[in-house]
């Protein structure tokens, strides 16, 4: 049997948020489909631990990839310009979250939020797009989330971002789509990630309930299927938007998010 060609052989990644949850599951599942990833986060100790075990975990794998850690701050627009700008697929994943009612939510955070999680995946894909177009193929993956496409108290710079992040990634669909780029949102429900954990205390106390409470009533509340995402089923969807199914499929979000949506 003739050995699969590994989907991203001799292709170049660049994943935001890489350190943990998402960001580090697609970052090993691009390097194990061949993949040179850099992986940025802000987090060093994360990703010299996430290099260490995929360099355990890939070494018997021909065909497979690397990871390059890059470390960066997204809310310094200064170091996302300075960035790597030629490759091949661009995945904007990193975010952070802040609950409180709008009439107390600090402005500064506001803007930090939507300086991380929108203005710097504008700038990495405004980077990146002449490298794509230059090479006549290019894949945008953006990490939103089902607050992309619904809103929930508490979370205005976050449910702002991401809806901003929606009709960014569907301009940049319009625009790449003659030179072979597409660009997709992926739409998941709360992912057990350190992002979701750290927002149960701040869940509790925004809305009166006990921490236990939290992810029955507030999180699993919307969804039809009761049980937190995991990271690997975020990554499995990234795969197929970089995958040999990949080319007509752009300007989507595509809803992984147990039912939210479908009420």
């Amino acid at each position: 049997m003739t050995p699969t060609h590994p989907p991203l052989a001799g292709r170049t990644a660049l994943v935001t948020g890489a350190a943990s949850g998402i960001g580090a599951a697609i970052t090993r599942r691009m390097a194990r489909d061949g993949a040179a990833v850099r992986a940025v986060d802000l987090d060093k100790t994360g990703l010299d631990a996430l290099v260490r075990d995929l360099t355990t975990e890939l070494s018997g794998h021909p065909g497979a990839g690397g990871v390059e850690p890059v470390v960066c701050d997204l809310s310094d627009t200064a170091a996302v310009d300075a960035l790597p700008a030629d490759v091949d697929v661009l995945v904007n994943n990193a975010g952070r979250q802040h609950v409180a009612p709008l009439h107390e939510f600090d402005p500064a955070i506001f803007a930090q939020i939507l300086t991380i999680m929108l203005e710097a995946p504008f700038r990495l894909i405004r980077r990146a797009l002449p490298t794509m177009y230059g090479r006549g193929w290019g894949r945008i993956i953006n990490i939103s989330s089902a607050h992309g496409l619904r809103a929930s108290a508490f979370k205005s710079a976050y449910v702002t971002a991401k809806h901003g992040l929606e009709g960014l990634s569907k301009v940049a669909a319009l625009e790449g789509a003659a030179h072979g780029v597409t660009s997709n949102c992926i739409n998941p429900a709360y992912v057990r990630t350190p992002l979701v954990e750290k927002q149960i205390a701040d869940q509790a106390r925004a809305h009166g309930i006990d921490p236990d409470e939290v992810v029955e009533t507030i999180m699993l509340g919307p969804v039809a299927v009761k049980r937190l995402i995991e990271p690997d089923e975020v990554a499995e969807l990234a795969a197929v938007l970089y995958g040999p199914a990949s080319a007509s499929i752009t300007g989507s979000s595509l809803c992984q998010d147990g039912g939210w949506t479908a009420r």
